[in-house]
């Protein structure tokens, strides 16, 4: 299994065209298709806060229909199927500029988009266990001894990580660093957390870095393990990045 994975888009379509060029993709048809059958990954947030939240969806949702894309959700994709699906949903913290984009489409255009979007949603695991189970794709992140399991406390951890209840001042979630802990054999990539450079603790890796924060938007080649990276085109928002000790 020859796959490329993509750290979280938000909506960063040139910056996607760009990093899947870099990766060696071609767009001929549209999207992007590799010469040699390697395969596209996501990690979910394809949408919210950027400037192209329909362009992703749109090219994403035909990568999973036509290519055999894989693909999990992330937290504001949850959020995004719940306000598609009619649920009383916030619409902030990025979801905002997505629902913008979704009232300036042609009634029947954003009919047929929203019913792609909630269909590669349904048919999608909450999580990807590739490769013999040598690989794990989870948007932000999964504990060994929650691979396998699918419920209540396994959906919360995948969707926004090993968060305490807790709250920053600027009321983002305190999150604990589930990666320091992780001793399972398969090898997780997840996003999630924006880090300035893709982040490997042991069998992790981290490849959200910050693209819709003006950082870069990451792919990792699997099974080769390798990092390709593309700078933002996004106006840099330092303080959204999480440092470490």
């Amino acid at each position: 299994m020859k796959l490329d994975i993509i750290g979280d888009v938000h909506g960063c379509y040139d910056e996607f065209q760009e990093l899947t060029r870099a990766l060696g993709y071609r767009w001929e048809e549209g999207i992007p298709i590799h010469p040699e059958q390697r395969s596209l990954a996501f990690v979910g947030d394809l949408t919210d806060r950027g400037p192209d939240s329909v362009r992703v969806l749109d090219a994403v949702c035909r990568l999973v229909e036509e290519q055999d894309a894989k693909y999990v959700p992330g937290n504001h994709c949850n959020k995004l199927y719940r306000y598609f699906l009619g649920n009383n949903v916030q619409e902030t913290h990025g979801l905002e500029t997505t629902v913008a984009e979704l009232d300036s489409m042609p009634a029947d255009e954003y009919r047929i988009l929203r019913k792609r979007f909630l269909s590669i949603y349904d048919q999608s695991p909450l999580y990807q266990v590739l490769d013999d189970r040598r690989l794990v794709i989870a948007h932000a992140g999964i504990r060994a001894d929650y691979i396998g399991r699918m419920d209540a406390r396994v959906k919360t951890f995948v969707l926004y990580g090993d968060i305490t209840g807790e709250k920053h001042e600027d009321g983002s979630p305190v999150r604990r660093d589930w990666a320091k802990k992780y001793a399972g054999e398969p090898f997780v990539v997840y996003g999630h957390t924006p880090v300035k450079e893709p982040r490997r603790i042991g069998q992790t890796i981290n490849i959200d870095t910050g693209c819709v924060f003006g950082g870069q938007l990451t792919g990792l080649r699997w099974p080769e393990q390798e990092t390709v990276s593309v700078e933002s085109k996004q106006p840099l928002v330092p303080e959204k990045f999480r440092t470490f000790d």
